[in-house]
């Protein structure tokens, strides 16, 4: 198998995570549910409107937060989702504001969840195909994870929010 067993105590910034790891050519993969992938989430505002984007990989036309895994060289979870704003919309981050976390239980995933006002010219970067500005008077929000967040960023501002279903692929 070329791997080892090791046992592992990391931090994610809210959640411990102990257990036992799997490590392979340097990459650990947690099994079993109790150990959640720690996901970061921005809820990117940029000139008053919110960003959602479609990823390449997605087969079904949906949009979406910037999201992206927590990296063990990233020294906080505000510096990741800061990082990922950078990285697929080529924007700065001004502020980084906590929203919460969320479970995503289809993919094992903890997400957490932060609102980003950024600045700057959209560029998208190599995993996207497109995004799109919302008013966020006009947002609606997915019930599952990452749309749960943006339903919450929502409401703290005074709005009240449709729901939709994720299409299908």
């Amino acid at each position: 198998m070329g791997g080892r067993i090791e046992a592992v105590f990391s931090w994610c910034g809210l959640v411990a995570v102990i257990g036992c790891a799997f490590i392979f050519d340097g990459n650990t993969r947690f099994p079993g549910p109790w150990a959640a992938v720690p996901v970061v989430a921005a809820v990117v505002e940029h000139e008053g409107d919110l960003i959602l984007a479609r990823n390449k990989a997605w087969s079904t036309p949906f949009y979406a937060l910037i999201t992206g895994f927590l990296e063990k060289t990233d020294p906080s979870p505000e510096e990741a989702v800061a990082r990922e704003v950078k990285e697929e919309l080529g924007l700065e981050a001004l502020s980084v504001h906590f929203i919460g976390h969320y479970r995503f239980e289809r993919q094992n995933q903890l997400i957490l969840a932060y609102h980003v006002p950024a600045a700057g010219i959209i560029t998208l970067g190599d995993e996207l195909a497109d995004y799109k500005r919302i008013d966020p008077a006009r947002a609606k929000y997915w019930p599952v994870a990452t749309g749960l967040a943006l339903r919450d960023w929502l409401v703290s501002k005074g709005h009240q929010p449709e729901s939709f279903e994720v299409p299908r692929p």
